[in-house]
């Protein structure tokens, strides 16, 4: 491959706080693919890497050229081909590897993108590796005239990582019936492999849009917009089935549906997984982020086990599992993390483990769920702001000194009193504010909601 050819506001605009973002061939291209593997090679400094590549049209291009430019600072690299993220997570732990991920995750069929980990899925972001892979970018890694070019070899892994999914959760009881919707993702590729694994006898598993095609004919590949959940709910319904996953596009995230076609929150799965996790680890740390349900830590706290609030974003997850040997970690976005799967990120084993818990009892997922579920929340309210943080100050000049309120500056603002707590966080790429509300009943929650919302969008 000749030199590539790289323009630096691409680099500039690409290179987000945990990964490599963009619109394809707009900002990114092979050139630039190619130059961050050589970059990457030079920054984690291993003799050998994994690469891997969702389903998207242009993502086998930009995983070679990714690999071709490690491989001419001398590096190795294992190919694994189509690969959901969490697959790569585990090739890097199950090799050792640093690893790189070509995905947009949930994005349109446009973009593409690179998330990157050092060896044992440990994450790179901008505070940890990924400026400085975006600088060299920019400056040029050159080759030493003596350099031997690194060999490229083909693995495929998909058999062992689903093997170890099902060794961390395997699932008995009675017989399911899963409705799975793969929104043509990458859970149209690991799905067959961890269930057929499960075998027939323990789940009768009825497969939706499992064709792996990176332009989603069907739907967004993005359940937590949750009207890209309609047609799992109706298939759902229509089956008599006891549960539903929805995956996003890389399959790192996974979110449910009960058999009354209902979206099961989250925060929910959040607090049986601790549960689970601290049976197994009496005493534990958990890790939830802040918008997480207030139930979460009161189930932590329950089972004995000791709850720990982060910031939101996966990094700020992983560094304080690290730091607290935490047995497991979620996110209200439906990330969910465990520490016998090198601290990473998986949705297939968060699946996993409801299923199990689903399979142990003669209950509905609906029933079994409930406990969990012990406040109304509001969901996520996005709300266009010029001045995010005027909007925020205002939030806390009007709350702030009020009786009975705490206020916290952890991540955005967070406004807690003994019935309700609500949070507003500004997004890192666009013009909004997030809220997310929580309430005693219904309609506490739907007054913290809207006082909130009175502030933020007084002048919109």
């Amino acid at each position: 491959m000749a030199e590539p050819v790289i323009n630096p506001a691409n680099v500039m605009s690409t290179f987000k706080a945990y990964d490599v973002r963009g619109t394809v061939p707009e900002q990114i291209d092979e050139d630039l693919a190619h130059a961050t593997g050589r970059a990457f090679a030079k920054v984690v400094g291993a003799p050998r890497i994994v690469v891997a590549h969702d389903m998207r049209p242009s993502s086998p291009g930009l995983a070679a050229a990714f690999a071709e430019g490690a491989s001419e600072l001398g590096t190795d690299v294992v190919i694994i081909g189509l690969s959901s993220t969490d697959q790569m997570y585990f090739a890097s732990g199950h090799l050792g590897l640093p690893g790189a991920m070509f995905t947009a995750s949930h994005n349109p069929a446009q973009y593409n993108g690179i998330k990157m980990c050092r060896a044992n899925a440990v994450p790179i972001g901008l505070e940890s590796g990924l400026a400085e892979i975006r600088d060299l970018v920019i400056s040029g890694v050159p080759i030493p005239p003596t350099t031997v070019p690194g060999a490229i070899e083909q693995s495929d892994v998909l058999e062992a990582y689903a093997a170890h999914l099902l060794s961390l959760a395997p699932i008995t009881g009675r017989r399911l019936k899963i409705v799975a919707d793969a929104g043509n993702g990458m859970a149209g590729h690991t799905a067959p492999a961890v269930f057929k694994r499960v075998g027939t006898d323990q789940i009768d598993l009825i497969p939706m849009y499992f064709e792996l095609d990176g332009t989603f004919p069907n739907h967004d590949a993005n359940p937590l917009d949750e009207e890209t959940l309609t047609d799992l709910k109706a298939r759902v319904l229509s089956e008599g089935a006891d549960a539903g996953l929805a995956f996003d596009g890389d399959a790192d995230r996974c979110f449910l549906v009960d058999e009354l076609g209902q979206a099961v929150s989250p925060s929910a799965i959040t607090a049986l997984i601790a549960e689970r996790a601290l049976a197994k680890d009496p005493g534990a740390h958990v890790i939830h982020n802040l918008i997480t349900s207030r139930a979460v830590p009161e189930i932590i706290r329950e089972n004995g086990g000791t709850p720990v609030r982060t910031r939101v974003g996966h990094s700020y997850i992983k560094a304080t599992m690290a730091e607290t040997d935490a047995v497991f970690g979620g996110e209200h976005s439906g990330h969910f993390y465990f520490r016998d799967f090198w601290r990473a990120d998986s949705g297939m084993l968060a699946a996993l483990h409801v299923l199990a818990a689903l399979a142990e009892t003669d209950r509905p997922l609906s029933e079994l769920m409930r406990a969990y579920g012990r406040y109304p929340s509001s969901g996520e309210i996005n709300s266009t702001v010029a001045d995010q943080g005027a909007a925020i100050a205002a939030i806390k000049a009007a709350y702030e000194g009020a009786d009975g309120v705490e206020l916290d500056d952890l991540d955005g603002l967070t406004v807690s009193h003994e019935d309700w707590t609500f949070n507003v966080r500004a997004s890192n790429t666009e013009p909004l504010l997030r809220l997310n509300a929580e309430g005693r009943d219904q309609s506490t929650m739907e007054h913290a909601r809207d006082g909130a919302l009175a502030i933020i969008r007084k002048d919109s």
